[in-house]
């Protein structure tokens, strides 16, 4: 490993895919550092409804891969709720068919069925049991994880890949690739959500009304996640009062229970989408070794686990080559 460099490794970007990244590496022998331009709990995967599924993510074969691999950790880290944040949750995919399901999932997943009209009058549906993670409980894990492991995560704003002084250096910037990585394919999806009081619901569900409008209804304790949207190109992170009524709207025709919730918070995210994942290792112009690990959207919570492994084996290669 090149001496001129105070760390084997620094991870930009500290949302989940950064810190997972990070904390593959560490565990793996290696000393990182995690730069991130926002402290953990204020990154875009703070925001996250984050139910286990793959979202809106290419290439679909390293995609499933990711995703089962992540699966597992996630059915582990649910046998302790209360530290990890993670729960194994009953609940209904709507306007989906059992079959579509188990030829993506191969049969890992407990207690799926087609969903009856009580448990989802609006239209076929899937009834299964998905990992469901509350983000403000999971992310100080996995930072407290991190530094367990011996790495290190610092508040700090980069300009310039070049100035991560290790001897390789992982891109987890999301939508900051597009400056960082001078990549304009990688754009912005703007989700926003409701966070109400929770009226009392213990199981999630996800639904497509017929005009291509979605909402989802996330339980956590003591509040109820409500979504969402998926706008292209928008870059606003105010949250649009018209927006969350009509998201509130859209939940309450689905859970009555949900009108007249009291609001606790609103919530924008960017999804930082691209047309796949950018997975591969390239150079700095000095020639130091720099692994891009960005551009998957609304499901970095779902393949975190397994890209991680991936992304920390190209670290490996790049270091010993």
């Amino acid at each position: 490993m090149d001496t001129r460099w105070n760390s084997d490794v620094i991870v930009v970007g500290g949302g989940v895919i950064g810190l997972t990244t990070a904390l593959a590496l560490a565990d793996g022998g290696s000393r990182v550092r995690v730069w991130t331009r926002e402290p953990v709990e204020r990154t875009t995967s703070a925001v996250a409804g984050a139910l286990w599924w793959p979202y809106h993510i290419e290439p679909e074969a390293s995609a499933r891969a990711w995703a089962l691999s992540s699966l597992e950790v996630y059915e582990r880290l649910a046998a302790r709720p209360a530290q990890t944040g993670v729960r194994l949750v009953e609940g209904v995919l709507g306007e989906t068919d059992p079959a579509e399901v188990e030829a993506w999932a191969a049969g890992r997943l407990t207690g799926l069925h087609r969903s009856t009209a009580r448990e989802y009058g609006a239209g076929t549906g899937v009834r299964l049991r998905l990992p469901l993670i509350d983000m403000a409980v999971f992310l100080p894990w996995l930072r407290q994880r991190l530094l367990l492991a011996g790495g290190t995560v610092e508040e700090r704003t980069v300009a310039d890949l070049a100035e991560a002084e290790a001897a390789v250096v992982v891109n987890c910037t999301g939508l900051g690739a597009r400056e960082l990585a001078a990549d304009a394919s990688v754009r912005p999806v703007r989700g926003q959500l409701v966070v109400v009081e929770n009226p009392g619901l213990d199981t999630w569900l996800v639904s497509t009304g017929p005009d291509g409008e979605m909402a989802y209804l996330f339980p956590h304790a003591g509040r109820l996640l409500l979504g969402g949207t998926a706008q292209d190109g928008n870059w606003s992170l105010e949250p649009d009062p018209e927006v969350a009524e009509a998201i509130v709207r859209r939940c309450a025709a689905l859970r009555p229970e949900v009108a007249g919730a009291r609001i606790l918070e609103h919530r924008v995210g960017l999804r930082p989408v691209r047309d796949a994942v950018r997975l591969e290792r390239a150079e700095l112009p000095d020639g130091r070794p720099v692994v891009h690990h960005y551009g998957h959207g609304g499901a970095g919570v779902t393949v975190a686990w397994g890209c991680a492994r991936e992304a920390a084996a190209l670290v490996g290669a790049a270091a010993s080559g």
